[in-house]
């Protein structure tokens, strides 16, 4: 997806968040899908420095440091909603190379 007048292509992967099942057209306008999008990107880099420093200064593994980001990104106060939180969990563990988790819930 992209504005007729920007350069910002949003992923499938995020457009996904926005399509219910068995629809082609968003739930939401271009214009909140876009900055929704530039939220969490860039939320997703700035995490990236973190991410690393949590799984060096701890010594878990990169499961483990994804698992804390993503319940930090699950309260109410994060920003984010909890489709958006595994989307930027996913970002920032393609950023890192690190593998992709699974998906997560709060048991």
């Amino acid at each position: 997806m992209m504005g007729e007048d920007s350069q910002l292509i949003i992923p499938p992967s995020f457009l996904a968040l926005y399509l219910e099942p068995h629809r082609s057209r968003p739930n939401a306008s271009h214009a909140v899908i876009t900055a929704r999008y530039e939220f969490c990107e860039d939320l997703a880099t700035m995490l990236t420095e973190h991410a690393a420093e949590i799984k060096s200064s701890l010594h878990v593994t990169d499961d483990d440091v994804l698992s804390r980001v993503w319940r930090g990104l699950c309260t109410p106060n994060s920003g984010v909603n909890a489709a958006e939180a595994q989307w930027v969990v996913n970002r920032l563990a393609e950023l890192l190379g690190w593998p992709l988790p699974g998906d997560m819930s709060l048991e």
